[in-house]
């Protein structure tokens, strides 16, 4: 994707007042959102018009900054529950950042009805970023770590 296709998207989403996007492919990640005009209304009536006009080009330059592409891809989590960095209050975390992680690496537990589940990382990669916070609730689909694929 270059930037072009992100300048399209930009577009679309101001002609279908769309206020976020996001696209996951497997080697990039993009997420575009729009500001608002700091609590400013436009109406159909002609003087607000011109009166609200002239800041909107100021306020279109506002979406391409919050633009990132990131290789890292997510591990996310298969249940709710509550998060787990280590097997135990004393024990070492399972994974830090840094960590080389393969497919059966398990990277944390979440605990879900008093069972403990252990969650693998499912691909080979560097833990990159800690997302979830230790002994949170998660929901099901939501980020615990981002990963660097090897």
């Amino acid at each position: 994707m270059d930037l072009k296709d992100i300048k399209a998207i930009i577009d679309l989403m101001k002609k279908n007042s769309i206020s976020e996007f996001e696209l996951e492919k497997q080697d990039f990640k993009v997420r575009l959102k729009r500001g608002s005009l700091g609590g400013q209304v436009a109406y159909e009536d002609g003087p607000v018009i011109q009166q609200v006009a002239p800041p909107a080009p100021a306020a279109l330059a506002a979406p391409v900054a919050p633009v990132s592409v990131s290789t890292d891809a997510e591990i996310k989590s298969p249940m709710i529950g509550t998060f787990y960095r280590s097997p135990s209050p004393e024990s070492a975390p399972y994974v830090d950042i840094g960590s080389e992680v393969g497919p059966d690496t398990v990277v944390c537990i979440i605990e879900a009805m008093k069972v403990m589940n252990e969650i693998k990382a499912e691909t080979r990669g560097v833990i990159t970023q800690l997302v979830a916070e230790n002994s949170k609730p998660v929901e099901f689909g939501q980020p615990l770590f981002k990963i660097r694929p090897l």
